[in-house]
C-alpha cells in the first residue's frame, strides 16, 4: 500500500541535553523534517520565523525556562562597516573567493578536523567521522552552496561556508577555518564577505544562526550593524546587548503546543497542472 507524505509539516522535541552556550543549562529544540515537494517554500518561512536548517531538519531552541537564543540576521541595507571591520577586510585582500556545489572534499575535511581541534575541541561536533562531515555538507534538500576562501599565492585553503540561499537572504549554516590566522578575523571576514554576496544578489538578509546574551562565544554577531533579532514572533532591531537577559524564568517559554499553533505555516497543497 502506497504512503504519502503529510502535507503540514510534524512538529517534534528533542529530549534536554547541555546546552552549548551557557553552562549548567539544559537545552532542547523544536524541530520538523524537511522533506517532500515543497522544500524552499517551507525552508523560506520558517527561516523567516527563527528556524535553523541542518541537513534534512528545520529547528528552533525550545528550552524550559529559558528563551536566551535569539535568531539574528543581519539587514544589508542598514549595515555599515566599523573602523575594525574594514581593517578585517583590508587583511584579507588576498583570498578568493569560490561558490561550488555542495559536495565534500578531503580538503574541507581536514580544515574542519584543523579548526574543532583549535576552537572546539570540547564541543558536539568532536568526534564527527568524514561520513557525518559529508553528510553535513552534502545532505541538502534546498539550494545550497559551499563558499570556500583560498590563498591567492598559495592555493591552500583557508575558510568554508556552507551557505543555503534563501528567498529572502543566505544563510550561513556553518563556517570553519584556518586557526593559523588569529590575527586576520576569518570568522569576521566570511560574514562580511556574506553581505557582499547578498548585497550584490539584490538579497536583503545575512542569517547568522543564534545570538546568546551571556555567551562570550556569541559576542562577536552583536558587533555588526543592522543586526536583527527574532523575539516574540516578529524581527526587530538589536539593541544595546547589555539590555538582554538570559536570566531563566518559568514564564520565558510558551508550552510547545502553543508554540507550533503559532507558527505560520505557508501554503503547502501540491498545485494542480
Amino acid at each position: 500500500m502506497r504512503h504519502s507524505l503529510p502535507i503540514a509539516p510534524q512538529f517534534y522535541v528533542t529530549a534536554p541535553q547541555p546546552c552549548p552556550y551557557l553552562e549548567g543549562r539544559m537545552e532542547r529544540k523544536l524541530f520538523t523534517a524537511l522533506q517532500g515537494d515543497n522544500t524552499d517554500t517551507l525552508n523560506n518561512s520558517l527561516s523567516a520565523q527563527g528556524f535553523r536548517r541542518s541537513q534534512n531538519v528545520l529547528y528552533r531552541p525550545s528550552c524550559a525556562e529559558c528563551s536566551a537564543c535569539l535568531s539574528a540576521r543581519i539587514d544589508v541595507s542598514k549595515f555599515t562597516p566599523s573602523k575594525s571591520q574594514r581593517r578585517t577586510v583590508k587583511r584579507n585582500t588576498g583570498l578568493t573567493r569560490r561558490a561550488t556545489s555542495p559536495w565534500a572534499t578531503e580538503d574541507q575535511y581536514e580544515l574542519f578536523r584543523t579548526y574543532l581541534s583549535s576552537r572546539h575541541s570540547d564541543g558536539g561536533m568532536a568526534d564527527m567521522d568524514v561520513f557525518e562531515f559529508a553528510a553535513m555538507i552534502e545532505e541538502t534538500p534546498i539550494r545550497t552552496r559551499v563558499i570556500e576562501y583560498c590563498d591567492d599565492e598559495t592555493g591552500e585553503l583557508i575558510g568554508v561556508c556552507l551557505t543555503d540561499v534563501l528567498g529572502d537572504g543566505v544563510s550561513m549554516v556553518y563556517s570553519f577555518y584556518s586557526p593559523d590566522r588569529p590575527r586576520d578575523g576569518l570568522g569576521n571576514y566570511i560574514i562580511l564577505d556574506h553581505i557582499e554576496i547578498a548585497r550584490s544578489a539584490g538579497l536583503p538578509y545575512v542569517y547568522l544562526g543564534y545570538w546568546v546574551p551571556g555567551s562570550q562565544k556569541m559576542d562577536y554577531k552583536a558587533k555588526f550593524s543592522g543586526l536583527e533579532v527574532f523575539i516574540g514572533g516578529a524581527w526587530q532591531p538589536m539593541r544595546d546587548p547589555a539590555d538582554f537577559s538570559a536570566d531563566k524564568h518559568p514564564l520565558n517559554t510558551d508550552p510547545i503546543a502553543e508554540q507550533v499553533a503559532n507558527i505560520s505555516l505557508p501554503d503547502l497543497t501540491p498545485k494542480r497542472g
